[in-house]
């Protein structure tokens, strides 16, 4: 026992994960196979002897489980640090997953909103196409109308170029040309024409009142309601519409008091209490 008191530190604290192997050696050689190295037997002698003894065969089973477990604790701590650096790669691929699955989620969106749009513009390209026959048919059916137009246009431009003339000349016939006949009228009308040539005046050649200051839906409400229909009486209806005073009516035939009466029967308020029974 000289030898292991020699080498052995026993103190508290000691490091039995560290024992050197000689010393482990020498107790497997001397001391654990000795029979007589028994804690029961050793205990008779002394019992500080068999704390010795159980302390001893304890490290040396410590020793042999610690020689087994060692290594694999340390393939624990690197299958550890693998795990962890394992994880950290597991990581970044869940996070470029994510990464990924948003990118395909957007694109997803993307593609049902061009589908939507895609749907939507089908849709438009059709009715456009039946607008097309639409357009199309109804350009055929108004082809016809062109002529008519155009003519239509001439008429009415021409109709603006004279305007300042024939509005002059019926300025004229409503002021002087009411009491007097249809020749002394077309007699006059025709000196006015040529007079207004002679100043740079364009008007119309075949001068019309009616056609100048009349409106063709009133001059068939008055025909309606008893007004000839020749062009003197007509004439003689866009005077009195156009004058600012009640007109003197020679109406020998009573057409003008009948023309009166009808027109404004509905709109009595318009005309004066005394004009019905002068008429």
């Amino acid at each position: 026992s000289s030898g292991i008191n020699a080498e052995w530190p026993l103190r508290p604290g000691y490091d039995k994960d560290n024992i050197p192997v000689h010393i482990m050696k020498k107790i497997r050689q001397e001391f654990i196979p000795n029979p007589e190295f028994d804690p029961n037997k050793v205990k008779n002698a002394s019992s500080a002897a068999e704390g010795l003894c159980r302390w001893v065969c304890a490290l040396e089973i410590y020793d042999r489980v610690a020689k087994v477990v060692a290594p694999k604790k340390e393939s624990l701590r690197e299958a550890e640090i693998l795990v962890n650096k394992l994880m950290e790669t597991l990581d970044e691929k869940r996070s470029e997953l994510a990464a990924v699955e948003a990118k395909l989620t957007a694109l997803k969106d993307s593609l049902r909103e061009k589908v939507e749009m895609k749907e939507s513009l089908e849709i438009q390209v059709d009715q456009c196409e039946k607008k097309l026959v639409r357009a199309e048919k109804l350009i055929g059916g108004l082809g016809g109308e062109k002529d008519r137009w155009s003519q239509s246009a001439k008429d009415l431009q021409f109709l603006y170029d004279n305007l300042i003339g024939d509005v002059l000349i019926s300025s004229g016939v409503v002021a002087y040309l009411g009491p007097f006949t249809t020749s002394y009228r077309t007699k006059c009308v025709l000196g006015w024409v040529k007079s207004c040539a002679s100043c740079g005046i364009t008007c119309s050649e075949s001068f019309s009142l009616s056609k100048t200051l009349g409106d063709p839906i009133k001059i068939r409400a008055w025909n309606i309601a008893g007004l000839p229909s020749d062009s003197f009486s007509v004439d003689n209806g866009v005077i009195v519409d156009n004058s600012r005073r009640w007109p003197l009516m020679i109406d020998p035939q009573g057409q003008a008091n009948k023309w009166i009466k009808n027109s404004k029967k509905e709109k009595s308020t318009d005309c004066d209490s005394e004009l019905i029974p002068l008429l």
